[in-house]
């Protein structure tokens, strides 16, 4: 029998949305007559990007807990069992061979209830340091598919399986793009490239950090490929102007042609992208953004850098010594290697093989 009817749940951020496509792609690849049905939470980015993606997807109203005391906070119960309801009664009548959940509000509902009701469920999860709501669901499935080792503390030990993240094949296959890339981004290919990647909305601390360094590292005559995000571009394209050597984007679309142009490159530390930027295999320094539960993204940079395969600077030393150490390492051609080779060695690039793979066990298809 083949697999024919697929409920992936979860959202909020691309770090979740990203993943739960990749997957469905790759079902979709081997057995193109399944059915795909997403879950998620209404008002949040997946209700825009699954849709794009060639989807289906139902929307809950379920929402979290605010932080600061609101009155929205009394509401919550109420829109948890109205998610409840509304999941089972979307589960009887999808009647799916698995349910996966991909991490946000949406999957703790339809995986606890799809579960509940005898259909076997699935896990992803992304960060070294799991979110509250796979840590609820673990005891529920029959698999854990992780991208970190040394989760056995948060997760059962005999579920997890080292899949990777699963991310998109167009955005790290750079091989042979390196002229084309220089020539879409009217950069020079014989200088060094930076390139800075602060997510699609930006990030505050990368950008001023840049601001303030971007003279001197086209002083060193370097250039650079920046995505500052649309929340700042008017604020940087003022302080940039039109200076040569500097290409300046609110988002990068062709991402594969600027990984390829780079020789090191910037970024946050989201699950994702460190797994993009693990198989694209150039030296990197984090930044982790500390605006995400649990301090996840400085987790995930500490996996890299007690391997030898990223540099790390924190968020409040970033002002001061993010463009110097981008210069020393630029200056250092024997860091710039060791980077590399170690970097691409904690690459997966099979992950949403591997995640079909463990689908297919747990279905018996």
């Amino acid at each position: 029998m083949p697999l024919t009817r697929v409920i992936i749940s979860g959202g909020g951020t691309g770090g979740h949305i990203f993943p739960a496509i990749a997957i469905a792609d790759r079902i979709k690849a081997s057995y193109p007559d399944a059915e795909i049905l997403f879950v998620g939470a209404e008002g949040k980015m997946e209700m825009e990007k699954v849709p794009k993606a060639g989807y289906k997807i139902v929307g809950l109203p379920i929402r979290g807990l605010q932080r600061k005391l609101t009155l929205k906070n009394l509401l919550v119960p109420f829109k948890l069992l109205a998610s409840l309801w509304k999941s089972r009664r979307i589960v009887r009548e999808f009647k799916p061979d698995i349910a996966i959940g991909v991490g946000g509000y949406a999957s703790a509902a339809v995986v606890r209830v799809a579960t509940k009701m005898g259909v076997p469920g699935l896990i992803q999860e992304q960060n070294s340091f799991p979110g509250i709501t796979n840590k609820w669901l673990a005891g529920r499935v029959k698999t854990i598919c992780v991208a970190y080792d040394h989760l056995e503390r948060f997760f059962p030990a005999e579920k997890i399986v080292k899949t990777g993240n699963p991310v998109r094949n167009a955005v790290v296959q750079i091989t042979g793009k390196r002229g084309q890339a220089f020539a879409h981004f009217n950069l020079d290919p014989e200088k060094k490239t930076i390139l800075v990647i602060g997510g699609s909305l930006g990030a505050k601390t990368l950008n001023e950090s840049l601001k303030l360094g971007f003279e001197k590292l086209l002083a060193n005559n370097f250039q650079i490929i920046w995505q500052c995000g649309k929340l700042y571009f008017t604020e940087m394209r003022n302080a940039v102007g039109s200076r040569d050597g500097i290409f300046l984007s609110d988002f990068i679309y062709e991402m594969d042609l600027a990984y390829a142009a780079a020789d090191v490159i910037i970024s946050r530390a989201g699950a994702i992208s460190v797994s993009e930027l693990c198989l694209v295999g150039k030296p990197v320094i984090l930044v982790p953004s500390p605006n995400v539960s649990e301090d996840h993204q400085t987790k995930n940079a500490m996996a890299l850098v007690n391997n030898s395969a990223a540099l790390l600077v924190t968020d409040s030393d970033a002002r001061n010594d993010l463009v110097q150490t981008v210069i020393m390492l630029i200056n250092d051609n024997s860091k710039m290697r060791t980077l590399s080779e170690n970097i691409r060695e904690l690459g997966i690039p099979d992950a949403a093989d591997r995640i079909l793979a463990e689908i297919l066990k747990i279905t018996g298809k």
